[in-house]
């Protein structure tokens, strides 16, 4: 592990892995410590991965002003890593609720991002929900599931208000695209992974200006790669593609199978897709 300063003297740490020109990777969670993502089912043998802890979560130190777990305040800790990097533009990696703090960063630094890429993206900087048609296309495709009838009773009862308090570790197994025992022992380390307390703030009021942000996302300049799971109830397709809509040039592409945390379904397939984006030359 490295770590750097950022601006407001907090240390926070980050780990590299592989080699080539570095791509800051951000985990989403939201402040979920950065060992889940692993090493992206082997990206490090295309690039040099830039991975942050956010501030609060695995080694990066807790900051003395809890408000600045903000989204939007946590876009000055890119800022900070960029220029400990000592790089002109950085190309970005991040995964769900982390694609929020890299869209925040392409709203507020544009002229310091590169290649974007949006892995089974959260969509609250943009303003975009999820509707209940676009979540149950991505269920009922799991229907021949042996744990699919306690999922599905779980989810009617969220959708319902009725959820009971288990409802949440029933419907897990939509969020991966095999329900085996690599899954479930990734699932099983979240809790002693997530920071609940900065989660709280993350998306607190004020963190997001879904205009600003897709006012952004339509003039960004750099290639854009927004990547869905065809499984994935937490960023269904549908969803995912309408990010499309607001970034003209954007490339969509639905990994066949994959759930939430598409480099555990298929790590070749997850490689193959953005390490190809990663190397496209912009005209």
């Amino acid at each position: 592990m490295a770590t750097f300063a950022a601006s407001d003297g907090t240390t926070l740490a980050y780990r590299s892995i592989g080699a080539g020109d570095p791509l800051v990777c951000l985990p989403g969670g939201p402040m979920r410590d950065s060992a889940y993502l692993g090493d992206l089912g082997g990206l490090g043998a295309y690039r040099t991965l830039v991975v942050l802890d956010l501030r609060g979560t695995g080694r990066s130190a807790v900051p003395a002003d809890v408000s600045t777990y903000r989204c939007d305040r946590m876009v000055d800790d890119v800022e900070a890593l960029r220029r400990h990097l000592g790089l002109d533009r950085c190309d970005v990696l991040a995964h769900s609720a982390g694609a929020n703090l890299a869209l925040g960063y392409a709203t507020r630094h544009p002229e310091r991002i590169g290649r974007l890429a949006l892995i089974t993206p959260s969509t609250r900087a943009l303003g975009l929900e999820a509707t209940a048609t676009l979540r149950r296309e991505v269920t009922r495709a799991r229907a021949g599931e042996p744990w699919y009838p306690a999922a599905v009773a779980a989810l009617d009862s969220m959708v319902s208000g009725r959820a009971t308090p288990d409802a949440w570790q029933a419907i897990t197994p939509f969020f991966y695209g095999r329900w085996d025992a690599a899954a479930r022992a990734h699932q099983a380390a979240e809790p002693g992974q997530r920071n609940q307390d900065a989660a709280q703030v993350f998306g607190a009021e004020g963190a997001f200006d879904p205009p600003a942000t897709r006012a952004a996302l339509a003039v960004h300049r750099g290639p854009v790669l927004l990547l869905a799971g065809e499984a994935d109830l937490g960023a269904p397709p549908g969803l995912v593609a309408q990010i499309a809509e607001l970034a003209p040039g954007a490339e969509l592409a639905v990994q066949p199978g994959a759930g939430h945390y598409p480099w555990l379904d298929d790590a070749d397939k997850f490689t193959a897709t953005v390490s190809t984006f990663l190397r496209f030359q912009p005209r």
